[in-house]
């Protein structure tokens, strides 16, 4: 029986000439994969004709936009999850959805091997095979780019010679990464850390610094779980979809840095994601409102290691799994509406409401109608400060 290999496939040059290498190299049956997670372009139809046109036996494209929304993003608004305190995992929360196609793929059509268009010097290539190591660890992983070194010259060569369907000509200066929770750009001219971005970088966003009307938005959160935008219900997708719109309309979302990749170097990277950025601002301040202290301080350290894991490709890991529990059970009260003005580039909160708020305006209040009684802080500070005016004058020699 010939051997089969399911290919993670997104319609460009690299995974089109894939197909082509995994069969002259290994001997195989290609079966292409493609999931649209939002990513925007091409219709899948197209990209599933054009795998069968480039040599694959079979292929599968899957519509998975609401899964990737329900099961992915959604988990990383609850978490909070801003890797490096910045960058909300666009592509590393598309990268295990891909992977359960994959392996799904791979038991229907009887494949011991799933393949992958990575380099070695990314962070997929650990998210893609790390991910089918804890889903099917019986399936072998192969990289063409990475273990064969098919640079773009050999690809490009190679897809002239076969005659395949694909432009081959057309070089963007940019690597570019999309779904609906964002978009990734690097390379070009961005490798030197001193240049600024252009405009022409950016597709989510419009630039902040034109002169707009402000848009006003409320967001209401039920259990963590955004289920309106002003009003109006919506899935978790379409919260998203709306919040890329105003969000954008108005420059947010723009996050250019240096980042620490899991493979030991430093890389630049512009980010787009204004509906995620915004809807995390929005949660985070309905956090404040309705999680008590002492949970929130843990959270926060919880949301860094939980944004670590994800960055890392350990979304199936035992760790991450524990804690999304926690992270499940931290937004049970998380319910209630968020107003905020979008506007130059930021999202600011202007507006809370929650009937789980521990917000206790009688307490916070200094005029009349205050019920703290001031009478005990005396005391309290007493207490709280007692180790350490024990220990200072230890240090003191008093």
């Amino acid at each position: 029986m010939t051997e089969r290999v399911v290919l993670a496939y997104s319609g460009g040059l690299d995974t089109s000439v894939c197909i082509g290498w995994i069969a002259e190299e290994t001997g195989a049956e290609v079966i292409a994969v493609a999931v649209d997670v939002g990513q925007g372009g091409e219709d899948l139809d197209v990209i599933r004709k054009r795998a069968l046109a480039c040599g694959a036996v079979e292929a599968e494209v899957a519509d998975a936009k609401d899964e990737f929304a329900d099961e992915y993003c959604l988990p990383a608004i609850k978490a909070n999850a801003l890797y490096m305190d910045r960058y909300p995992l666009v592509s590393a929360l598309s990268r295990p959805v891909i992977v359960k196609h994959l392996v799904a793929a791979a038991r229907k059509h009887g494949a011991d091997t799933v393949a992958h268009g990575c380099t070695g010097k990314g962070n997929d290539q650990v998210r893609f095979e790390a991910g089918i190591a804890s889903l099917a660890p019986d399936l072998n992983c192969i990289a063409p780019v990475r273990d064969y070194a098919m640079t773009r010259d050999a690809a490009i060569a190679f897809a002239e010679s076969k005659g395949l369907p694909i432009e081959t000509t057309r070089k963007s200066p940019y690597s570019i990464d999309q779904n609906v929770f964002g978009r990734a750009v690097e390379t070009g001219f961005l490798e030197d850390i001193w240049n600024a971005p252009i405009e022409d970088v950016y597709d989510y966003t419009e630039n902040p610094a034109t002169p707009r009307e402000a848009d006003e938005v409320v967001i209401t959160f039920d259990k963590g779980v955004p289920v309106a935008v002003d009003g109006r219900p919506v899935t978790v997708l379409q919260a998203i979809q709306q919040l890329n719109e105003r969000a954008g309309a108005q420059g947010i979302g723009r996050i250019d840095m240096v980042e620490d990749r899991l493979v030991g170097i430093k890389s630049r990277e512009v980010y787009e994601a204004p509906g995620a950025i915004a809807l995390i601002t929005a949660h985070q301040e309905l956090e404040n409102v309705t999680l008590e202290r002492e949970l929130a301080r843990y959270k926060r350290q919880v949301e860094q290691r939980w944004s670590e894991l994800v960055y890392d490709g350990l979304w199936f890991s035992p760790l991450k799994r524990a804690l999304d529990g926690f992270v499940a059970e931290a937004n049970e009260h998380v319910s209630g509406d968020i107003r905020m003005t979008l506007h130059g580039g930021r999202a600011v909160v202007t507006g809370r409401r929650s009937q789980e708020s521990l917000y206790d305006f009688n307490l916070a209040t200094y005029d009349t109608g205050d019920t703290f009684d001031q009478s005990m802080a005396k005391g309290f500070i007493e207490i709280f400060g007692m180790s350490s005016r024990i220990a200072a004058k230890r240090d003191l020699g008093q």
